[in-house]
């Protein structure tokens, strides 16, 4: 019994029932039920989304059907319950936002099973789907304590609640050009091992290399022919640097944003953990998954599915319409997200300074650590403080203190708010040293073992591959590529 037909219009971010499929004894009863008008509504968020047969109610997380089909049935985080009515069996597919959320089944009787309803469903239905997240670092130069603190450990923390993609970016890596070609091969797979030793799992968490994904690329050209030019020129970090390269300025720097938003877009990501810095490019992603969505998605793509041949399903799976892209949201940890230069606190800490005292490798060695922090800038000043603008190297040393310790400010202050620069010095570096030193060592197992490191990078190229591949051939699908031939 087809309650929507999948030719209905699409309704963004809004559930639409798709289908009630009745089996066992009841179901001539309840197909005799369903063709009558008002016989059923189903909201969520306040929204209703009724067939020709079926009323425009107002109620909230509830479906139900007349009382003499018997049958009650409640929407709930962990499915859908239902009591009531003679023994029958139903399944309810749900879609929203140009995807299916899920699809629950469950099994209803009369009499005292109906009070076992709610715990059948639980057993039955289909979990919902993890949010995604996807994020990245560049394998230029040393991953330093900035990529560490505020990236690379909160990944760890998101790997655990999220569908979680890390990738290392190599693509962008030779964005401004003139590349060593050396030493990229050799820091893709050094960044990769530093994923691994900082506790990233390959079981929780798909590691892989992007250049190892070619839909990246692909849909990078995709969406530069649906992006406006201004929009990239707008882009603070392509001003800046235009600026100093002049003519020699490449296409990679004015383009890479948009390489970033296919990076994004392709997984479907729900968040994206970015630096504040970085906020502009998200929106910039956003802009662009708009912009496609509009010209090419809702009932644009949905013609698509009359084309001699095609069919109402895109190379995806799921129903032609609506969005092409997620919209992303972002992520910014509220602690260390930003870990500032050891030469100016107001500066943040960059792979791209030419000063190696600049900034603290993850991969450091204990002589070089004490070496940075022993000549970084501090002030005149007496006491440790957080906060003060007027002493940013305090506050961004702290803070590294704090990160490192797992302290809360309060007790960074306690123990050393009383200090000289003299004696917290040496207090910082113990504690970077601590921190660092099983990362170290495990990333010394890692990387001696090259055939662990290539089956992690392979694994998770492959589950990358296989939700990226999805993504490109809808948008090649929408934008009305022809469909690939195999033979």
């Amino acid at each position: 019994q087809e309650l929507i037909p999948s030719s209905a219009p699409y309704m963004p971010r809004s559930l639409l029932v798709h289908r009630l499929l009745l089996r066992d004894t009841s179901t001539t009863a309840m197909a005799a039920a369903l063709s009558t008008p008002s016989c059923f509504s189903f909201a969520n968020s306040g929204v209703v989304r009724s067939g020709p047969a079926f009323s425009r109610r107002a109620c909230h997380d509830r479906l139900t059907l007349p009382p003499r089909a018997g049958l009650s049935l409640h929407t709930s985080p962990s499915g859908i319950a239902g009591t009531g009515g003679a023994s029958s069996r139903v399944a309810v597919g749900m879609r929203g936002g140009g995807r299916y959320l899920h699809r629950a089944s469950f099994a209803c009787s009369s009499g005292s099973d109906a009070a076992a309803a709610p715990a059948a469903v639980a057993a039955d239905a289909t979990p919902a789907r993890k949010k995604r997240v996807l994020s990245g670092v560049q394998p230029t130069g040393s991953i330093h304590l900035g990529n560490y603190f505020g990236a690379i450990k909160n990944w760890v923390q998101m790997q655990e609640e999220f569908d979680a993609f890390y990738c290392v970016v190599d693509l962008h890596a030779i964005t401004a050009g003139g590349h060593d070609p050396r030493e990229l091969a050799l820091s893709t797979r050094s960044s990769a091992a530093i994923y691994l030793a900082a506790g990233l799992d390959p079981e929780k968490s798909n590691v892989f290399v992007q250049s190892h994904v070619t839909a990246h690329s692909e849909l990078c050209w995709l969406l530069n022919c649906a992006t406006p030019i201004g929009w990239l020129e707008k882009m603070i970090q392509f001003k800046e640097k235009s600026r100093k390269a002049g003519e020699d300025v490449s296409v990679g720097l004015l383009d890479y944003p948009v390489l970033m938003a296919a990076d994004i877009l392709l997984y479907n990501a729900d968040v994206v953990p970015v630096g504040e810095d970085q906020r502009q490019h998200l929106e910039l992603t956003r802009d662009i998954a708009g912009r496609v969505n509009n010209l090419y998605g809702g009932g644009a793509w949905k013609k698509m599915g009359k084309l001699p041949g095609a069919t109402p399903r895109a190379p995806s799976g799921r129903f032609r319409g609506g969005d092409v892209l997620r919209v992303p949201d972002a992520y910014i940890p509220e602690a260390g997200a930003r870990v500032m230069s050891l030469t100016d606190g107001r500066a943040k800490m960059s792979k791209s300074n030419p000063a190696e005292g600049s900034r603290i490798n993850v991969l450091d060695s204990p002589d070089e650590i004490v070496k940075k922090i022993k000549r970084c800038k501090t002030d005149t000043l007496e006491g440790m403080e957080f906060g003060n603008p007027d002493r940013p190297e305090a506050t961004n040393l702290l803070t590294m203190y704090q990160l490192c310790t797992g302290m809360t400010k309060e007790e960074v202050l306690a123990e050393c708010g009383a200090m000289r620069w003299g004696d917290f010095k040496p207090a910082l570096t113990d504690a970077v040293i601590q921190h660092l030193a099983p990362i170290q060592g495990r990333y010394a197992e890692i990387a001696g073992d090259a055939g662990y490191l290539d089956a992690v990078l392979a694994r998770g190229a492959d589950a990358a591959n296989e939700v990226a591949e999805k993504t490109v051939a809808d948008v090649r699908d929408a934008m009305g590529f022809m469909p690939r031939v195999r033979m």
